[in-house]
């Protein structure tokens, strides 16, 4: 039996989520087919619990109330209270230590209705996942609601409103996007709140697990080093990437404007001279329909795989065209190269001399390879190998 869970905040009257959080409650609750109500046996039945469990009777959904805490059955006596709340069924559980979960769980699948399983279809592909990371208030969560059509995370101009990533997912002509919105990183030395801490670990990890990594700037604060240093994280992870300049709305009278972030970017991040720049408002929703597009091509280039036969060639003219420069007296040698993984492409070069090689022959191959295969929006790793005989005849 497969499940789909959604979490929704804590709903505490007054706090200063409250309102996005009821909003985010409702969503959920017309979105799901069974609700779970969460009730604290530690601390005991409160008013909020009074006006969750009333809006809920008014639900014609299923409804299961769980009393959490409960360490085994010698405490299920602290359930009693919560009966005030006109419930018929409790069920008392630990979701530390996992008492009375099971039992929950098979009374929850026995009311399910039998689903038939769908046929196969060419359309089961993966969704392609994408980070959405940036400073904190630089507008990440306004962009996954714009790009999602609907207000599904909690925005606030508060910095650090988003703790944990989040996933969602968004549906655009026959594909599917899987959003991870992550909390804002700040740089180390402001990292001061242990909570802060995991929620940045939680971000990198985002960073790790996606495919495309949207990588939100302020351009009404400029370019700022900690911006570079984010997508310095996203090259590193091997992630495709796409910078967004944000709050364009704010800037875009000025002269020259995109100009001068683009020249900015080329000068300062010179690694990611591959990555699309795109201008948008996540505010007024000006241009955020562009990065699905952009998305699709960064993908399909990330996802591709070079054959053998057409690498060599290429780097068999690419040394003709440029020949390397000598070493201990005798030009280095650059025998074959294969590719050897996909998302993002790798390949590795098997050589007489991998450590006299410089970087910048290396970039100069990995520019002729991205000429010639049309991989220009995504990074390129190439590696090197010492040759593995010496019998074998070399590019020349």
């Amino acid at each position: 039996c497969e499940l789909t869970i959604v979490d929704t905040g804590g709903f505490i009257a007054g706090d200063e989520f409250s309102e996005e959080i009821r909003a985010q409650i409702d969503m959920a609750l017309d979105d799901a087919d069974i609700v779970l109500l969460l009730l604290d046996g530690k601390r005991g039945i409160s008013p909020f619990d009074h006006e969750i469990a009333a809006l809920l009777r008014t639900s014609p959904k299923p409804v299961f109330f769980l009393v959490n805490k409960i360490d085994g059955e010698e405490q299920e006596i602290h359930i009693s209270e919560f009966y005030q709340l006109g419930v018929e069924t409790l069920f008392p559980v630990s979701a530390e230590h996992g008492y009375g979960v099971s039992t929950f769980m098979d009374q929850l699948v026995a009311g399910l209705d039998p689903v038939e399983p769908e046929a196969e279809s060419d359309s089961d592909v993966p969704p392609i996942r994408l980070a959405v990371v940036g400073r904190p208030n630089v507008g990440k969560s306004s962009l996954i609601n714009r790009m999602l059509g609907e207000d599904r995370v909690v925005v606030s101009n508060r910095p650090g409103t988003t703790r944990d990533a989040v996933d969602s997912f968004c549906f655009r002509n026959n594909k599917c996007y899987r959003l991870m919105d992550t909390a804002g990183i700040r740089r180390k030395g402001k990292v001061r709140r242990k909570i802060e801490k995991f929620s940045v670990i939680k971000a990198l990890k985002g960073l790790e697990r996606c495919e495309v990594a949207l990588v939100v700037m302020d351009a009404s604060e400029g370019i700022t080093d900690q911006d570079i240093t984010i997508a310095g994280y996203a090259y590193d992870r091997g992630c495709g990437c796409v910078l967004l300049l944000n709050k364009w709305d704010l800037v875009s009278g000025q002269p020259d404007a995109f100009k001068v972030f683009q020249r900015e970017m080329q000068i300062r991040a010179k690694f990611l001279n591959y990555a699309p720049v795109l201008t948008l408002s996540a505010l007024t929703g000006q241009r955020v329909q562009r990065i699905f597009p952009v998305v699709d091509e960064i993908h399909r280039q990330y996802s591709q795989r070079i054959t053998t036969g057409q690498l060599n060639r290429i780097m068999q003219e690419a040394i003709e065209r440029t020949p390397p420069p000598y070493y201990r007296g005798s030009r280095l040698r650059f025998y074959y190269a294969t590719q050897i993984a996909a998302k993002p492409p790798r390949i590795v070069c098997f050589v007489n001399h991998p450590g006299a090689v410089h970087f910048s022959y290396r970039r100069y191959l990995i520019n002729q390879i991205r000429q010639e295969t049309r991989l220009d929006k995504v990074p390129i790793f190439v590696s090197l190998k010492q040759r593995e005989s010496r019998r074998r005849r070399g590019m020349r």
